[in-house]
């Protein structure tokens, strides 16, 4: 019976040694792991937190909610809570009957449930119907509250694209008018336009946005000058001109609420020093806010202002009214801007530069704080570089009478030479120069005679001397007696062999002129006189 008892009691203690460690549950403000499942604070589903989308003020945002199936255009009345607030009629389109014309479909699936509302802007190519620029379709509502004086609203919605050709880019406009009995305007006239041209109506805002068979979602912020009850939404007031085809477009999910109801985006602060840079969101009085970094919370960070920065992440703020709702912003990536000037600098070979408390006079680079004009934290890397005097050496060639010219000096003759320059940066710059001339062997004379040995006149020189360019002889009476082009120098069987007109030239003496190709890729032109010795 003991060991019956003690077995037991073996087992019992094995298991409870094996058992996972209970913890407790994860609190979501201390940036810690509570309940060790590896996931703190945001990133932890025991810290969801439940967004309540805003509450349109708009009755029937999203034209769910149907008396009727539509089977044919310019039902509205089949929209519970929607009117026909203009003459010329917009359409409700549903999944349940009528989904439009075949050939401006409406762009599917719809962003929100299975109704939307088309509409168009300006009348044109229907056989047997006379142009109508002033034909605009307008969607209306009394709202569930009105639009306070004073109070700044957003307005988010949805607006579809057929083929480009039937839905080019628009002005979308949101009226407000502060009496619903001024729905609908413009009775028994199509052209009456846009609510404006009727009493009671104000233009609150507009978007311009383009697209093709899709939906793009949209925002407008208005502030009213005076209660609104009334609302309607299509085009601008521009009558359309040169236009030849008609254009229709399609609205969905109409979601008016007061701006602090949607998310609030968070946003840099721009302060004087940009060091000093934190983020904040809207502050709405009676909420509550707790910040996070990469998911964990900032412990102590709970105003709309974050008190500092805490380096690179990804930043979140919650934010919740007490019994109410809550609601997590969206998240900003924060990457801390490099805040460090480059001063690029050369100095001289010996000089010293002062750079905060240091003086220097090597090359290199060097980070300093200073401070600027309005007390800011200005850091500054200078790039140092000391400029050493290296002399160049330079070897030229030049013909006789041409000069090299180094700075602002320039030498005729051969030598060697040392000029001291100063550079770009005002520092001094040695040259050594060496110079001299090209040199050019010309003949005083030839025997054309046949023996194989000096019987073609023509000009010697070194590797420089690239090509004979043209050569020309004259006679004592100045007259052209041969020319030639383009052959190598240095070569004793080409050049002049001592014939002119097919016989031989007599003795004497003859001038030649010569366009001499050199290395440098400039030609120079020469003369001299020479013999001819039979």
């Amino acid at each position: 019976m003991h060991y019956y008892y003690l077995k037991l009691t073996l087992s019992l203690l094995l298991c409870l040694s094996f058992a996972p460690p209970i913890w407790g549950q994860e609190i979501c403000d201390n940036g810690l792991d509570d309940d060790r499942d590896g996931l703190i604070d945001l990133r932890d589903p025991d810290c969801d937190c439940p967004e309540i989308a805003p509450t349109s003020l708009i009755p029937n945002p999203s034209f769910e909610n149907n008396n009727c199936c539509p089977d044919r255009r310019a039902q509205m009345n089949c929209a519970h809570d929607w009117v026909q607030a203009s003459e010329a009629t917009t359409d409700y389109l549903h999944t349940c009957g009528w989904m439009g014309w075949p050939d401006m479909p409406v762009p599917t699936p719809f962003p929100d449930g299975e109704g939307c509302v088309g509409f168009r802007d300006g009348f044109f190519a229907v056989s047997g119907i006379d142009p109508n620029p002033n034909w605009k379709e307008y969607t209306g509502a009394c709202l569930t509250s009105p639009l306070r004086k004073g109070v700044e609203y957003r307005f988010e919605f949805y607006i579809g694209f057929s083929f480009t050709q039937f839905s080019p880019a628009i002005d979308v406009t949101f009226f407000g008018s502060p009496n619903c009995n001024n729905l609908p305007f413009g009775n028994g006239d199509d052209e009456f336009g846009c609510p404006t041209n009727g009493p009671g109506w104000k233009r609150l805002a507009s978007v311009y946005v383009g697209g093709s068979m899709s939906w793009k979602k949209v925002q407008l912020t208005v502030t009213p000058t005076e209660d609104m009850y009334a609302i309607a939404i299509g085009p601008s007031c521009a009558e359309l001109t040169n236009r030849t085809q008609n254009t229709y477009y399609f609205f969905d999910n109409l979601v008016l609420a007061e701006r602090s109801a949607f998310d609030t985006p968070i946003t840099q602060t721009e302060p004087t020093c940009p060091e000093n840079s934190t983020l904040e969101v809207l502050d709405v009085p009676g909420f509550l806010y707790q910040w996070y970094k990469n998911g964990a919370a900032l412990v102590g960070e709970t105003m709309p202002q974050l008190s500092q920065m805490y380096g690179n992440g990804t930043y979140e703020v919650r934010m919740e009214e007490p019994g109410v709702d809550c609601r997590v912003s969206e998240a900003f990536n924060y990457v801390e801007p490099d805040r460090t000037h480059v001063q690029p600098l050369t100095i001289c070979e010996g000089e010293e530069i002062r750079f905060g408390p240091q003086w220097l006079s090597q090359s290199g680079s060097y980070i300093d704080t200073f401070k600027t004009d309005l007390g800011c934290d200005s850091i500054v890397r200078l790039e140092l570089v000391v400029n050493v005097d290296e002399p160049d050496t330079q070897r030229v060639k030049v013909y006789p009478g041409e000069a090299h010219r180094v700075g602002t000096i320039d030498y005729y003759n051969p030598g060697q030479y040392s000029p001291t320059l100063v550079n770009q940066y005002g520092c001094d710059s040695t040259v050594y120069v060496e110079l001299s001339f090209y040199d050019l062997f010309p003949p005083t004379g030839f025997t054309p005679n046949g023996d194989g040995v000096n019987d073609f006149f023509t000009l010697f020189g070194n590797e420089d001397l690239i090509s004979i360019e043209l050569f020309q002889v004259f006679n004592r009476w100045g007259k052209l007696v041969f020319e030639g082009r383009g052959w190598a120098p240095n070569d004793p069987t080409t050049g002049w062999d001592g014939f002119t007109g097919g016989k031989p030239a007599p003795e004497g003496v003859y001038v030649y002129r010569s366009s001499l190709l050199y290395e440098d890729g400039k030609t120079r032109i020469t003369s001299g006189s020479f013999t001819l010795i039979r």
